[in-house]
């Protein structure tokens, strides 16, 4: 009620990305491009691990799997509407519409770090606990793991969410993004919401600092455990989780920058945008398929499959 009473805004203008209309067609071809590849990428990851029995039994490709059908919705997010609004004169995006992006982006974001956060305890106890992994990494706590990761990252965006939607919008409803994202739409509230903001702010940057430190921990502890048990065990470590580090930092290095500091500079936090919320979904299927033999592998299989069946 609340909301009806206060709240005089209907919708929101976006920004975008420039204002050069050269520069919005080239982008409109570009981006297009960038989200089919991206989707059909990730689905295939999706596909290759349900179809082939030993994928989907083994518990790094099941989380592999998940995390490639999270990078398909965070791809999916925004994407097709800013896609959209390159050939719009203006970019209008309602208040409800504004209110979902900011929640999936939320959820899904959430329940992409904590699940990063499972497949460095997989890696973990995989490289530390070969002995003990298939009990400790049974399907049932692959299960719990994604059901957690899911659970965490709802329950982080209902939590941002909640407070944005009950604020008063009254005047402004400019956003200098081409996504609606909590730090600027907070801003356009008719109230002061500088406290208000840290606080929001400081939920996103402590979820993703403290995953941030939980993921360096586990690697730095694989690290060391194989090189004290192995010869050559540095590079055998890194050979096995550099795939994963890269994606950790691909990832966490935007949110950290936008949520731990908030407040700089508008044209930075675009460009982080555009690379957390398009470019990570695409690059994570390229990562963990090239530098993956058993992933190439069923994947030529699955071709194999689909030709010799037509």
């Amino acid at each position: 009620m609340e909301l009806q009473n206060y709240s005089l805004v209907s919708e929101f203008v976006l920004y975008g990305l420039c204002t050069s209309q050269h520069l919005q067609h080239f982008f409109f071809i570009f981006f297009s491009g960038i989200y089919v590849v991206t989707v059909l990428g990730n689905l295939i990851i999706v596909v290759t691990v349900i179809s082939d029995p030993h994928l989907h039994s083994s518990p790094m490709y099941f989380l592999l799997g998940n995390l490639a059908f999270l990078d398909i919705w965070l791809a999916s997010f925004a994407t097709p509407k800013m896609i959209r609004d390159f050939l719009s004169d203006r970019k209008l995006i309602s208040f409800g519409g504004c209110m979902a992006q900011i929640f999936f982006l939320h959820f899904i974001g959430g329940a992409e770090m904590v699940l990063l956060v499972s497949m460095a305890y997989d890696r973990y106890v995989a490289i530390c606990k070969p002995l003990h992994y298939m009990t400790m990494m049974s399907r049932k706590t692959c299960m719990g793991l994604v059901l957690v990761s899911w659970v965490i990252g709802f329950v982080h965006s209902i939590s941002q969410v909640a407070f944005t939607v009950n604020l008063p919008y009254c005047g402004p409803n400019e956003v200098d993004s081409f996504f609606c994202d909590l730090p600027l739409v907070i801003k356009l509230a008719c109230m002061d919401t500088y406290v208000l903001g840290i606080l929001m702010i400081s939920d996103s940057g402590l979820l993703s600092m403290s995953c941030f430190v939980l993921l360096l921990v586990s690697y730095t502890v694989i690290l060391i455990t194989v090189r004290q048990h192995a010869a050559g065990g540095v590079s055998k470590a890194l050979s096995t989780c550099s795939a994963h580090i890269m994606v950790v930092l691909l990832f966490f290095g935007p949110c950290i920058f936008i949520y731990v500091w908030p407040f700089s500079r508008f044209s930075v936090d675009k460009l982080l945008s555009v690379f957390y919320t398009i470019f990570t979904p695409l690059l994570n299927p390229l990562i963990y398929t090239l530098r993956n033999k058993e992933m190439k592998t069923a994947m030529k299989k699955l071709c194999n499959q689909h030709v010799t069946s037509h």
